[in-house]
């Protein structure tokens, strides 16, 4: 049996793991079946953004008009040479991920699906294989829904959507979570008709305010039927046709040359022999750990989506860090404590959030008030001739101390960094208003969102003042 002093079965968050061990002179064993460097290089974050972004530049040039700049109106996307220019990217990050491991005299890497025979001996490629300590970073991968028909059919997840090379002339989206509205947006400012078929509403996990907003928006944008369950998928003569029923069990059908299917994710846990150790699993499949990122197995750990404490690859970054830095540098027996944990979702309008939403508050009977500012109530916001977007933030009453931090709108994603700063401080409205925000810039609208909050904690009605005093 070839034994090893640390295993690492998956080649996304786990990198946090495999290289800065090698470094460390631990000798390495590294499995990945597909190619290295995980969801977030080869088939999410990474390559969604680099599509995003043209869809960004082309919903500006739509936009042109009403900053008096005229543009023909007809513009074309090359969107293979598009497509290829990003799938060429990342495919050459990840062959020098393994080119780095191929090289390395400390890390064993291999190509392969890993399988427990028992706690600590995993079989691969006819072999028996351990380690001193294990980490499991699998991750997720798309959840297929059972609808009717579906399967067999050559419909797109978010894996096939980045790689596709043909714009759809109009595209159906199952789901409306932050990779539907992210991957839909990208598709339909690129020119495609998109219909979203969403069974309650749009990005449902975000604050009230911040779903009701994006709704209202992307509503203006894109297809977007509420409230519908999809029943059947047929697929005759190059086109989809999807039947579904609304709240009144009325069934319509739509058709379209592409489908896209987001519903969500699964962890990859189903073929890693799991049945075969005392690693339990929490409902939905995902690995149980305690708060040292432990299994029920010691010194096999797991980390990332495959556990399910957050879906973020920043979040994955965070876990990997703190078992490196734990099991490896300090050698101490803490465990994790996660700071704020923000996230955003990269559609148009841009969407980010950290810490509490209003509801939370709500059902946990804290005693708040709400700090909200819209976009165009600030001198940036008047330049981009803002018509939606806004900054909202929740301060408990007593102390003052901020629990969330909501936006919708431009930059939103760059703009929450002040407030996830805010939140690791554990600042206080008085932090908020205290310091000096550069005008005419965005972040503007934080402040302004802060003093809202503090008229409501005056008790005080805010007072009407001039444009030049609100910004």
């Amino acid at each position: 049996m070839k034994k090893y002093d640390v295993m690492v079965i998956g080649s996304g968050g786990g990198a946090k793991i495999t290289s800065p061990a090698a470094k460390l002179g631990y000798k390495v064993a590294v499995f990945e079946e597909a190619v290295l460097g995980g969801t977030c290089l080869n088939r999410g974050c990474i390559p969604s953004k680099m599509l995003i972004h043209p869809a960004d530049v082309a919903v500006t040039i739509h936009e042109a008009a009403k900053f008096d700049i005229n543009l023909d109106p007809l513009f074309t996307v090359n969107f293979e040479n598009l497509i290829n220019r990003i799938s060429n990217t990342v495919d050459r990050d990840s062959q020098k991920i393994e080119a780095n491991y191929r090289k390395s005299t400390q890390i064993d890497f291999y190509h392969t699906r890993a399988k427990f025979v028992s706690n600590k001996i995993i079989h691969a490629n006819g072999e028996q294989i351990t380690a001193d300590k294990i980490f499991i970073a699998t991750g997720a991968r798309p959840q297929i829904p059972d609808i009717e028909g579906l399967h067999g059919t050559p419909f797109m997840t978010s894996t096939e959507a980045l790689r596709n090379t043909k714009l759809p002339r109009k595209m159906i989206v199952i789901g409306g979570g932050y990779i539907a509205v992210e991957l839909g947006h990208a598709y339909g400012a690129l020119g495609t008709e998109v219909h979203f078929l969403v069974r309650s509403r749009l990005v449902k996990k975000e604050d009230w305010q911040v779903a009701d907003e994006f709704e209202r928006v992307f509503s203006k944008l894109y297809h977007v039927h509420l409230g519908t369950i999809p029943t059947q998928v047929r697929y005759m003569n190059n086109q989809f046709t999807v039947t579904f029923k609304n709240n009144q069990g009325n069934e319509f059908a739509i058709t379209g040359d592409a489908l896209l299917v987001a519903t969500g994710v699964v962890p990859n846990t189903d073929d890693l022999g799991l049945e075969n150790t005392d690693i339990q699993l929490r409902p939905g499949g995902f690995i149980k750990v305690d708060d040292h990122l432990q299994t029920n197995v010691p010194d096999v750990f797991s980390l990332g989506d495959c556990v399910g404490n957050y879906l973020f690859r920043h979040s994955v970054n965070f876990e990997g860090e703190y078992l490196f830095n734990r099991l490896f540098i300090e050698k101490n027996n803490n465990p994790i404590v996660y700071p704020p944990v923000p996230h955003a979702i990269f559609t148009h309008p841009q969407i980010a959030g950290v810490g509490k939403t209003e509801d939370e508050l709500k059902n946990e009977g804290v005693d708040y008030v709400v700090g909200l500012n819209h976009y165009k109530d600030s001198a940036m916001g008047m330049a981009l001739l803002s018509d939606h977007g806004f900054v909202k933030i929740l301060i408990e009453r007593t102390n003052k101390k901020l629990l969330g931090a909501h936006i919708i709108g431009a930059e939103a994603s760059n703009m929450i960094h002040v407030l996830i700063a805010f939140m690791n401080m554990n600042a206080t409205l008085d932090d908020l208003l205290r310091i000096i925000y550069i005008h005419p810039a965005l972040p503007e609208i934080v402040r302004n969102a802060a003093r809202k909050a503090k008229a409501a904690l005056d008790n005080k009605q805010r007072p009407k003042i001039s444009i030049q005093e609100s910004n």
